[in-house]
């Protein structure tokens, strides 16, 4: 797995907008991956970040249903990223 294949996407919700103030950043990540290629990955990606550490959270499927039709959201694997003080912020829209 390569380092750039670990980070899919970021999560952008209300929460963590507001935990970006404190240097805590949410990505959706690969299931497979674990904390030291989580922060090897977010270094790698970002120029001038230093991760001092990283939290992850499996989250289960949900059942939802459309109809008649029922079934399950895809389970979904979260780190929730924290950088050092003297790192820079990080560009998640590009401003």
């Amino acid at each position: 797995m390569s380092l750039y294949d670990v980070i899919k996407k970021p999560i952008i919700t209300e929460s963590s907008m507001l935990a970006m103030d404190e240097k805590k950043y949410t990505f959706e990540v690969d299931g497979r991956a674990h904390k030291l290629l989580i922060k090897q990955a977010v270094e790698a990606a970002f120029e001038g970040v230093k991760v001092a550490s990283v939290n992850t959270v499996n989250v289960k499927p949900k059942a939802k249903r459309v109809g008649k039709y029922t079934g399950y959201t895809n389970k979904v694997k979260k780190a929730i990223v924290t950088l050092t003080a003297d790192s820079k912020n990080i560009e998640i829209f590009g401003e």
